[in-house]
């Protein structure tokens, strides 16, 4: 059978148009991912190109995974060897053979968000600079827009009398520096620096120009300027450039992305053929065209009018509520109403959908909280992307600082997190003076502790402890040259004490750090299954480039909450968009410019896009913002929207909306507001790991919190000292053993005793 007979005939045009410039617009749901992956497949199985002079990018190790086995499902083996990757995995692999002739060694790390900060905060602190004054998170953003224009330290101008701007030039010529002493590179490096290493040595832009014959990009109308210029470099040998996105899913202004790149591609490429794919597969015809209808609003935008052969399918069911506790019932509600089972005439009903079939999206993270409270209550599982990412959990973090610092000692900042890790007693003043010293030596702070050691620059008993620091890393990296990367963590887990000492603890909060470092290890175990290439480096490379949504998974059966942004690439049967209203969609921080509206209206566009069969959308007359009560309109993008797809919802009443003291009591149904008799911690005991499991059996009753005296009640705002601020989701028990589930923001949920934890009650 021909490739070509799984296409429909605007996609195979797409496919055979192999030669020159190719601009493909491809409406949500269209089959870009197929037109790509079969496009790659034709050129090696019918053009005989060699994959290796294929080249194809996206912007989610997930995207770039998918079409990779998508294309080794239609050839196999044949297709090993072209590059299928994100835009900056291909940037380290060009900088893992190359970036010596820029002055790094070839065993540089890469700083995610986290280490950034931390890195540009000690560089703020050296230079003695006020953190209000420069708060640390807007430096970072300024340079991390000059980046992603491609702007160099050297080349930034500051404005005149510009005192912010004048600071942030010194501030990210320090910066840069310092990254450099310790081998280091961020994501904005990563780009540039290819760019830099291609204008400095041209012959190895030449190498690259050559063996690239076509060049493939996915989501073009979220690339930014940098990009955009790697691809025109790339492609000007042989010019067969092919590029795929949407400009109505544009949502990546805010980070550097250009919709000029993809409404102007005719204007750099005037013999570029364009291709509109403009049938969808995804939705349901009444889903579509509210989608069509509310982005057509747009003026910025190449015209295109998405169809589909599904079925007209439901009305949009909208709801407005009275607050965001209400919106959460609703929501809770309706996933309740389609996932367990109903009893008609005595007779049970399988459920009609699987927990996992539904996302709730929202613009914001905060809006979590209140469907959060609303789902534990109920007892349904649920995950959250772009949450606590699990690259970024402390345990993750060290053990990850402990492999970059044996992969690459010159790396200060990993070397300073696991210094202490176990305790070995060295301070931060001990390693300030160090880091002084090791600098004024013109040396690493690794090479810094070695030079303590023999020149006595610290007391003995700091000798000592540092000497036996030195030698447990260097038989570390002894074993890394033998050793496999989950087997090298293995070790470093026993040898440091590091799993034992957290054995030891037998607290909730270590039990649940274990089972995260058991997942880091398997992990490196399925990146080293049939990987011929999976050194260290490799592994911290992929650790330091995931995305949120690469973290996300369909395993399990759980209901997924992601905010808008993280929605893109995904789909769902049944999608729930809460907080449509003023304020929140459009946000009020993006302003009344046209450009800001229009991304805020794609953005709302992308949401409904998702929805493969239902979609629910809801606001409230009220929410609970910074501390202050406010009343909020519909959002206008609402008014966009064909009425006849729209059915209202009508508002529950007091007893079927679950009102009661304080929250804290639940009324059911039609009942006559008899307090239930069943205590929150039967039939379901909640636990840490609440969302991990896989089939719960959903309660009849309503969750509750019993009467009499307790220190905490559902619903309460909490602050604890090392987990920050909160909310009590369920209390289990009346007496000094009471137990709380409580949804913290930095770190999810945890089950604590609250006797012992010391929280603090916030108003």
């Amino acid at each position: 059978m021909s490739l070509l007979d799984d296409l429909n005939p605007v996609q195979q045009k797409a496919v055979l148009q192999t030669e020159g410039p190719l601009l493909i617009f491809a409406g949500a749901g269209s089959g870009k991912t197929r037109v790509l992956t079969y496009r790659i497949a034709y050129l090696i199985q019918e053009r005989g190109v060699s994959p290796w002079n294929i080249f194809a990018v996206t912007f989610t190790n997930k995207a770039a995974d998918e079409m990779r086995e998508r294309v080794e499902r239609l050839l196999g083996r044949a297709a090993k060897g072209a590059w299928v990757s994100t835009f900056h995995s291909a940037c380290v692999r060009i900088l893992r053979h190359h970036i010596e002739r820029l002055g790094f060694g070839r065993n540089f790390v890469i700083y995610d968000e986290q280490d950034q900060q931390r890195h540009l905060k000690a560089v703020m602190k050296e230079l003695d600079l006020d953190f209000k004054l420069f708060p640390p998170r807007t430096v970072q953003s300024a340079i991390d827009h000059l980046k992603n224009q491609g702007v160099m330290p050297d080349q930034f101008v500051p404005a005149d009398f510009n005192v912010f701007q004048k600071r942030v030039g010194l501030i990210y010529q320090r910066y840069q520096e310092d990254l450099r002493r310790n081998n280091a590179l961020d994501f904005g490096d990563l780009l540039n620096f290819v760019l830099v290493l291609f204008r400095r040595f041209p012959e190895v832009l030449r190498s690259y120009q050559e063996q690239f014959h076509y060049i493939l990009v996915d989501e073009f109308q979220d690339t930014n300027a940098i990009q955009y210029q790697l691809i025109r470099q790339l492609g000007k040998r042989f010019r067969n450039i092919c590029v795929v996105g949407d400009d109505d899913q544009s949502i990546y202004r805010w980070r550097g992305a250009e919709i000029g790149n993809i409404l102007n591609f005719g204007k750099d490429f005037p013999d570029a053929q364009v291709i509109t794919l403009e049938q969808n597969y995804r939705s349901t015809k009444s889903i579509l065209l509210a989608a069509n209808e509310m982005v057509s609003k747009n003026r910025q935008r190449k015209k295109k009018n998405l169809w589909t052969e599904n079925p007209d399918g439901e009305r949009i069911t909208y709801y407005s509520a009275a607050n965001e506790a209400d919106e959460a019932r609703f929501v809770v509600e309706k996933i309740r109403s389609q996932c367990e089972p109903s009893f008609t005439k005595g007779f049970s009903e399988e459920p009609s959908r699987k927990y996992r079939d539904i996302a709730v999206f929202y613009r914001i993270n905060a809006q979590s909280r209140a469907v959060e409270d609303e789902l534990v209550k109920n007892r349904i599982p649920y995950t959250i992307v772009g949450g606590m990412k699990f690259y970024e959990r402390k345990e993750i973090k060290d053990i990850l600082a402990y492999l970059k610092v044996i992969a690459n000692p010159s790396d200060a900042l990993s070397l300073r997190r696991i210094i202490n890790i176990p305790p070995r007693g060295i301070g931060e003043r001990t390693l300030d003076k160090l880091e002084a010293l090791s600098k004024e030596r013109g040396v690493s702070l690794y090479e810094g502790l070695r030079l303590s050691i023999e020149e006595k620059w610290v007391s003995p008993l700091l000798r000592e402890s540092l000497k036996e620091f030195v030698e447990l890393l260097e038989t570390f990296r002894k074993d890394a040259r033998v050793l496999t990367v989950s087997e090298l963590a293995k070790t470093v887990l026993t040898k440091t004490g590091y799993l034992q000492r957290l054995r030891e603890e037998r607290t909730e909060e270590a039990i649940s750090r274990i089972e995260n470092i058991e997942e880091l290890v398997n992990v490196m175990a399925e990146f080293e299954e049939g990987n011929e290439e999976a050194s260290l480096e490799a592994f911290l490379d992929r650790a330091s480039l995931v995305t949120d949504v690469d973290l996300w998974e369909d395993k399990g059966n759980r209901v997924s909450l992601m905010t808008l942004h993280c929605a893109k690439g995904l789909e769902f049967p049944m999608v729930f968009i809460i907080g449509v209203e003023e304020g929140i969609l459009p946000h009020y921080r993006r302003g009344e410019e046209i450009e800001d509206l229009e991304e805020e209206r794609r953005l709302f566009y992308v949401g409904i896009t998702r929805a493969k069969e239902k979609l629910f959308l809801s606001r409230t007359e009220t929410r609970y913002t910074f501390g202050t009560t406010r009343s909020n309109r519909p959002s206008r993008f609402l008014e966009e929207i064909p009425s006849e797809l729209v059915e209202e919802e009508e508002r529950r009443k007091p007893s079927e909306a679950f009102f009661g003291e304080d929250e804290a009591w639940g009324f059911q149904g039609e009942g006559d507001g008899e307090r239930l008799e069943q205590p929150l911690s039967s039939p379901f005991e909640p636990t840490a790991d609440f969302s991990a499991h896989d089939e719960p059996q959903a309660p009849a009753g309503i969750a509750w919190a019993p009467e009499g005296f307790f220190p905490l009640r559902i619903g309460m705002r909490v602050r604890h000292p090392k987990f920050g601020e909160g909310w009590v989701s369920a209390v289990e028990g009346m007496d000094e053993n009471q137990k709380a589930t409580i949804l913290f923001q930095s770190v999810g949920r945890k089950r604590l005793k609250v006797r012992s934890a010391p929280l603090e009650i916030l108003k």
